[in-house]
């Protein structure tokens, strides 16, 4: 009880190094993360245009699991991190227990979804045989096995609510080397193993989420000292869940907005040509290498601000509000400016033919614009989670993609020019931007500000 007691690093460190301590790691697993993603693509393009648009088209039902299991990842680190804030002790523990049941329902949820789904939703998008056939064997393992997944996330953020976020480069990093060790290995058949082309490329996914939630579990019991686990906190408790969903539910609605919105440009884009859509994937798979870091800073900066909320600390809030802007936006331009010089080479890790550099060259270099903008507005929607006020962040992901950029898409593709549906990105980037300043100062003015007064009083 001493140690729970005793000052977490949230409330004590100079934030400048504490963000980067908690961040850091953070961001290089999530870059690994990106790799994996990106080497996925690049094994499965050798099979195939039809086996990358596979890969590609699956991302929607992929991304509402990311989704499901995030928004309860986030959820929980801001509640376990302003317990431990408060010094509520037992509500961080119930809070760490309920996490874990709850990501092992989220889990068999899909595995129905898994079973039932896939195919249906392939020929909702195409009536192309390859495609339907590649991307129902991919999705259906993906789905089917995504227990691996869900406590993979949950564990992760327990060791990130709790500011041991190192460990947390350890569990997602091997979990990724496994992927990109076993990619080959399985979609190409080698040594002993079979060939089984696209559905190679699920199973090495699921197997380095498994071998990753494994490695997670046994972290958090032997490392993570700030939290005590016990199965009676294994019973789900109203309160418990009801905050960590308040948070957590506009989450996953912001993020499975991203699916919506994929779903209907993947509509559009197959309207024009196939290779369109295999643009549109493989720009998904190298704008990670960006934006991955990007999120790697906000779980670094999210404990950190909720912690120093339930200690009611509104310079500690400011300063790391600030600082990681100024990160995040420099990562943002750096990522922009490699968009802009080598278009045709990122393409051409992708087997890119003729067809498809002559399509993704305009592309990546008009929609990687937003980039200018989406440092700033991911940063500030992690910040409203934090705060508890999850429903702006929401607010300002359906504004950008299902308000703005989908009918700004299909808009200017009914000018019959493709390369017209690319400027969708950065028109609603312009207007999500707006939205976040207005949002970013009603926080500052109403939750952020009148902490300094209750400090005082």
């Amino acid at each position: 009880m001493s140690e729970q007691i005793r000052e977490n690093k949230m409330g004590v460190m100079p934030v400048g190094r504490l963000l980067l301590t908690m961040s850091l790691p953070m961001m290089i697993s999530m870059l690994v993360q990106a790799l994996y993603n990106v080497v996925d693509s690049y094994f499965v393009a050798k099979l195939s245009q039809d086996a990358l648009n596979a890969v590609g088209m699956s991302f929607p039902i992929q991304n509402l699991m990311i989704a499901v299991a995030v928004g309860t990842g986030v959820g929980v680190n801001a509640l376990l991190s302003r317990s431990l804030g408060e010094k509520n002790f037992d509500q961080a523990n119930e809070t760490a227990g309920n996490a874990i049941v709850l990501g092992a329902i989220s889990s068999l949820i899909f595995v129905v979804l898994g079973f039932t789904i896939p195919r249906a939703f392939f020929l909702a998008q195409t009536d192309i045989s390859g495609i339907v056939e590649q991307g129902t064997a991919y999705l259906t393992i993906c789905c089917t096995w995504s227990m691996g997944l869900f406590m993979a996330i949950v564990f992760e953020r327990l060791l990130q609510s709790t500011g041991n976020t190192i460990y947390t480069m350890f569990t997602q990093g091997i979990g990724a080397v496994i992927n990109i060790i076993m990619d080959p290995v399985l979609i190409f058949g080698l040594g002993p193993f079979p060939r089984m082309g696209v559905a190679g490329a699920a199973a090495a996914t699921v197997a380095g989420q498994i071998v990753g939630a494994i490695l997670g579990l046994i972290i958090n019991l032997r490392v993570n000292r700030e939290i005590t686990f016990k199965l009676e906190n294994l019973r789900l408790k109203k309160n418990i869940v009801k905050q960590v969903y308040a948070v957590g539910l506009p989450t996953m609605v912001m993020n499975s907005i991203g699916s919506v919105m994929v779903f209907g440009l993947n509509k559009i884009l197959i309207s024009f040509t196939d290779a369109a859509t295999a643009v549109f994937s493989i720009y998904f798979k190298l704008q990670s290498f960006i934006f991955m870091p990007v999120f790697g800073l906000n779980n670094g900066m999210v404990p950190i601000i909720a912690y120093n909320y339930g200690a009611r600390n509104r310079e500690r809030i400011l300063k790391t509000m600030k600082l990681a802007i100024l990160m995040a936006v420099c990562i943002m331009l750096v990522g922009l400016a490699v968009a802009e010089l080598f278009p045709a080479q990122l393409l051409g890790l992708f087997e890119a033919s003729d067809e498809l550099l002559e399509i993704g060259v305009p592309a990546l270099r008009i929609i990687c614009t937003c980039f200018i903008f989406a440092g700033y507005g991911i940063v500030a929607g992690s910040t409203f989670q934090a705060l508890g006020q999850g429903v702006l962040s929401m607010s300002m992901s359906i504004v950008r993609q299902l308000v703005v950029l989908l009918p700004v898409a299909y808009l200017l593709s009914l000018g019959g020019r493709l390369e017209l549906v690319w400027l969708a990105f950065p028109i609603a980037e312009l207007f999500a931007v707006v939205l976040c300043t207005i949002f970013t100062r009603r926080i500052i003015r109403t939750v952020i500000d009148p902490l300094a007064e209750e400090k005082s009083a």
